[in-house]
């Protein structure tokens, strides 16, 4: 079975995080949430919008051999926490030499900062000034540049979702769970 590990810091926006979960785990991937471990409630993290998750583990816990993605979900106090966070980089650059990485919304901003942002990337508008890295999208709800892969916001979370299925299960699994969702968007 496929597994992703989705990292949750304070801020993370909330219909990315919940709709790739849960679009991930029709799709029949683990989906593992992990909290930084300097977080303040511990596996409790609030996000943007005032809604708190449960995460599954610590990510010092993590054991990048474990897992076949990390993906990250945008919401800026988030993403500003995750590229701050050391364990964060390192696992981002352990994932894209031999694995896939994947961030939506500001947290493109992330994988910038871990050095692994491909050639061709999209991202929330709005943070592109901030990401300042060549090679942006607008044109594209989900891009695939190599073992990276990102997404423009929350609005195309369960297209994205979709997309991590189809590269890590297969496309009869991706239109399975498209077609049980009525889906005609992605």
């Amino acid at each position: 079975m496929a597994s992703v590990l989705l990292p949750l810091a304070e801020g993370f926006e909330e219909v990315e995080a919940v709709a790739l979960t849960d679009v991930m785990r029709r799709g029949g991937i683990e989906v593992r949430l992990v909290y930084l471990e300097d977080e303040i409630h511990g596996a409790l993290v609030t996000g943007a919008n005032g809604i708190t998750l449960q995460a599954d583990m610590s990510i010092k816990n993590v054991i990048a051999d474990d897992f076949d993605m990390m993906v990250l979900p945008g919401g800026w106090g988030g993403t500003y926490a995750l590229a701050e966070n050391a364990r964060v980089i390192e696992l981002i650059q352990e994932f894209k030499s031999n694995k896939v990485v994947g961030a939506m919304c500001a947290a493109p901003y992330v994988l910038n900062k871990a050095g692994v942002l491909g050639n061709s990337y999209t991202c929330y508008p709005g943070a592109k000034d901030e990401i300042a890295h060549p090679g942006y999208r607008d044109d594209l709800k989900v891009v695939e540049d190599g073992n990276v892969m990102t997404s423009q916001g929350p609005g195309t979370a369960v297209c994205f979702g979709l997309a991590i299925v189809k590269r890590l299960v297969g496309e009869e699994s991706m239109q399975a769970v498209k077609d049980g969702m009525l889906l005609d968007y992605c």
